[in-house]
This record gives C-alpha cells, structure tokens and sequence, in this order.
C-alpha cells in the first residue's frame, strides 16, 4: 500500500459538505460587506452583506466579530474561485418558515413587529420569515391610514401559508373579532334595562350617536340626548368622549341608550313652578300660524297663542315675535296630565284707558284647546 501524502490525509480528514447543508463555522475575517468562516472544510466560506441582512446600509463589522461562532447554509459549494458560499439570511428564512408553519397548522397567536407600511397591508418578520397582512384584515374596522402600525408590535394568526409562492398571509381582524365577540357576550350577560353605564361616543349621525360600552355598541337616539331639544348631536358631543347614559331598552343584540334620567325629568315639579298665576320668562323656540312655543326650561315649552301676544291685533306671531327672542308672560293654564302649558303677555300690558281689562280667565278661553297641542 502506498504511503498517503500530507496534503491527502488532511483532505481527507476534512469534511465533506452540499448544496442546501446548514454548517457551523468560527468567523477568522469581517470586512464591511464580507464575512469569513472556517467551517472545518478545505476551502473557507463566505457570507456576502446580501446573504446576511436585507440592510445595504449595514455595516457587518459592527454585528459580527472574529472568534463568533455561525450557522449558515450552503448556497454553493464552490463559488468560482474555490471558496464555498454561505447565506445567513436564507438559513433564517427556513427557520422563520417552519416556525410559521406550526403556527399555521395549531392556531398559534404569534407577536412581530410591523417592520414596513405598504400601500396594500403590512409587513412583519417573524424570526426571519416575512409575513403579509392584508390591509382589510389589519383591522375589524376600515382603516385608510396604517401608518400608526409602523414599528409597533402586533398579534395575529396565519390563515395561508405557502411558502413557494411566497404567500404567507397574516390576519389580525380574525382576533379581533373573536375578542369582540367574547367581550359582547359577557356585556349582555350583566347588563340589563334600567341600569347605569359608562361608554365612549365612537361615532356620531344625524340621527343620534353610537356609544362603544365595551363589547358592542348602544345607540343614543337624537331624542333620547337630552329633556331639551336637540338641533344637531354634532353640536352636543365629540367622538372619544365618555358618557354616561342608562339602558332604555335591549332588543336582541341592540342596545337602546338615553340621557333622560326620569329624577331629571324637569316635569317632576312643574305644577308648582309653573302654576296659573305665574310670571315666568322664556325663549321663543319655534312659531306656527297660530302661535309661538315658548321654551320655559329644557323640556319644558309652552303655547303662546297668537291671541295672547298683545291687546293689539296680530296676524301672525313673527310680525313681532323671532327665534330666541326672550319673553316675559303670565301662565293662563297648566296641564300636567297632558303636558300643557298656556301663557299670555297680553295680560301684563296695561289695558288701554278706553278698553276693558282681560280677565286671566278670558284670556285663557281665547286660546283654543285644539290649537294648543304641539305640532
């Protein structure tokens, strides 16, 4: 048998390596855009900065140094020029997959950090992998802004994962939804009508405004905001303001809110504030042909006949009456059964040396019963 050289017995002593093989080396050299590895083989490995970051502007001399010990897959096993070509990031990226694809296959709620905004979703990584998040799955509501995502950590599930055509789809809406529903079911299950609750006004309409109680939504309708009359709910409240309301009614998985707390009813002591007799001021509401409505309090209006407004003959209540003009005048009538109230400013003018006074009670029959229901 013939004696084996040095040189043969040290190739043979060395390992023997392929394509797509993860390898440990000991890095012997670090340049600004190389790194060398010894990775017990007759020719070093290298990892360019493109196979260790997707960062061109990192420089690999402040990541990695002499003495550190890699993994890294084999690419090539020999480049051109008898060295073996290493990938860092591809090795990751493997890694970050089969992670992902557990987590695709148990359900597993995962945590990454939005690494880029784009114009279609959001983008994560997870331990190297890539994962996409659809824009109308970021979130349970439409959001035309994602900007606020950026950098921020956030949860979601793999609902695709096909990493050869490199679909792996995130849904962060799926567990919103779930935390929603979870949240409803316990809202609904200590909630009854009648009670107090707190919320946040989360959006407001024409109509009224729609109150977040934490697990769904309350409505607050325009005529339920106050005693008072309301022109425009845009006026009265900001949405992010918190309320409190009570629960005027719950009818399946609507929930009817109101501002009319029944001790604030302001006919509560009407009879004696506002009793026949009384001088009471007010502001003129709104006006018809035959009359005014007089706003004595918020909830509170009561008629000013067309009769009533003066001694002398008026055709129409805005020849001398406006909106939000303030007024002095003298109860005639209460109602509280059917809450009404009369008024007249006739009987506080001076009667005229040639007219006879207006008795309270002429005055009061000179407002006719079927015109003194508000329209």
């Amino acid at each position: 048998m013939s004696e084996l050289s040095f040189e043969q017995m040290l190739e043979e002593s060395l390992k023997t390596i392929r394509t797509g093989e993860v390898v440990t080396g000991t890095v012997i050299g670090v340049k600004e855009d190389e790194i060398i590895l010894n990775i017990g083989y007759k020719s070093d490995g290298i990892i360019t900065k493109s196979e260790y970051t997707n960062d061109s502007s990192l420089d690999l001399t402040s990541v990695v140094h002499v003495g550190d010990e890699m993994e890294a897959k084999v690419i090539k096993v020999n480049d051109g020029e008898g060295q073996v070509l290493l990938s860092y990031k591809r090795l990751a990226v493997d890694r970050g997959n089969k992670r992902l694809e557990e987590a695709f296959n148990s359900g597993e709620v995962l945590t990454a950090k939005v690494v880029q905004v784009l114009d279609g979703g959001l983008s994560v990584n997870v331990e190297g992998a890539r994962v996409f998040i659809p824009a109308s799955l970021v979130s349970d509501t439409y959001e035309k802004n994602l900007d606020k995502y950026a950098d921020q950590d956030i949860e979601f599930v793999i609902t695709e994962f096909n990493p050869r055509k490199r679909r792996i789809i995130g849904n962060r809406k799926q567990l919103l939804l779930a935390k929603k529903a979870e949240m409803q079911k316990e809202l609904f299950e200590r909630i009854e009508v009648g009670q107090t609750v707190e919320g946040i006004v989360k959006n407001i309409t024409d109509f009224g405004a729609f109150i977040d109680l934490g697990g769904a939504d309350g409505l607050l309708h325009i005529s339920e905001m106050s005693w008072g009359r309301v022109e425009n709910p845009k006026k009265v409240f900001k949405v992010g303001e918190e309320i409190r309301a009570f629960i005027k009614d719950i009818n399946g998985d609507k929930i009817a809110l109101s501002l009319k707390f029944p001790e604030e009813n302001p006919w509560v002591h009407a009879a004696e504030n506002y009793a026949a007799g009384n001088i009471v001021t007010g502001r003129v509401a709104r006006m018809t042909d035959f009359g005014a409505f007089v706003e004595l309090e918020p909830g509170i209006d009561a008629l000013l006949h067309v009769s009533q407004i003066s001694r002398q003959h008026v055709d129409k209540p805005s020849d001398v009456l406006s909106i939000g003009q303030e007024i002095e005048a003298k109860v005639v009538d209460f109602n509280g059964e059917d809450k009404k109230i009369s008024l007249s400013m006739k009987v506080l003018e001076a009667p005229a040396a040639e007219q006879a006074p207006v008795s309270e009670e002429t005055a009061a029959e000179e407002a006719p019963a079927e015109e003194t229901t508000e329209e």
